[in-house]
C-alpha cells in the first residue's frame, strides 16, 4: 500500500530546495539521505531525497537531479509516496500504524459480522470509519471501550458497541 508522507510546495532559494508539507509521523526517517519516493503525477518521480532540514518550522528537501529553483517550482502540488512495506510496526502493542488497520474486518463481541475497516479518522479523538456489507457506514470511537481486541495479523478488530451505534448504518 502506498502512503503519503508528504506534498511538495513552493521551491526555496535557487539551488533546488522545495518545502514540503509533512503528512507522515517520522519526518527523520522518511525524508533520511537517500530515501527513494513514488510520486504523483508518477511522471514527476521517483524522487531520491539528496538531504532534508528544518527551516522556519518548514521541512527543505533536496531531491538528487533537481538542481535549481526552475526544476523546484515545477515540482509543486506533486504528492510523495512510500511504501507501507518500508515502515517498522510500533514497538507498543496497544498502538497501530492507519494502514495496518484499513482492511481488518470487524466483528461484534458476539461474533456478528460488521464490515471492514475502510478509513482511520485523526480528530477530537481516533475514529473507526467501517464500511458495511449494505454500503453504509458506522463510526466506531477508537477506544479499549468500544474496541477490546485489534488482531492485524488475524486480519480483525472486535467492537463492543453500545446500544443504537450498528444502527446508525442504516
Amino acid at each position: 500500500m502506498r502512503l503519503v508522507v508528504g506534498r511538495i510546495g513552493r521551491a526555496h532559494g535557487i539551488r533546488g530546495d522545495v518545502a514540503v508539507d509533512v503528512r507522515t509521523d517520522d519526518p527523520a526517517a522518511r525524508f533520511a539521505d537517500g530515501t527513494v519516493m513514488e510520486t504523483d503525477p508518477a511522471g514527476a518521480g521517483p524522487l531520491t531525497v539528496a538531504s532534508s532540514r528544518r527551516h522556519s518550522d518548514r521541512l527543505l528537501v533536496r531531491f538528487k537531479g533537481i538542481a535549481d529553483r526552475d526544476s523546484a517550482e515545477a515540482l509543486r502540488g506533486t504528492l510523495l509516496f512510500v511504501d507501507s512495506r518500508d515502515i517498522a510496526p510500533l514497538d507498543d502493542p496497544d498502538e497501530f500504524h492507519d494502514h495496518e488497520l484499513i482492511g481488518l474486518a470487524a466483528v461484534t463481541t458476539g461474533g456478528e459480522a460488521v464490515g471492514t475497516v475502510d478509513d482511520v479518522l485523526h480528530h477530537a479523538q481516533d475514529v473507526l470509519v467501517v464500511a458495511t456489507p449494505g454500503g453504509g457506514e458506522v463510526l466506531v470511537p477508537f477506544v479499549a471501550a468500544l474496541v477490546p481486541e485489534v488482531d492485524v495479523a488475524g486480519g480483525r478488530i472486535v467492537i463492543d458497541p453500545p446500544p443504537g451505534l450498528l444502527d446508525l448504518a442504516d
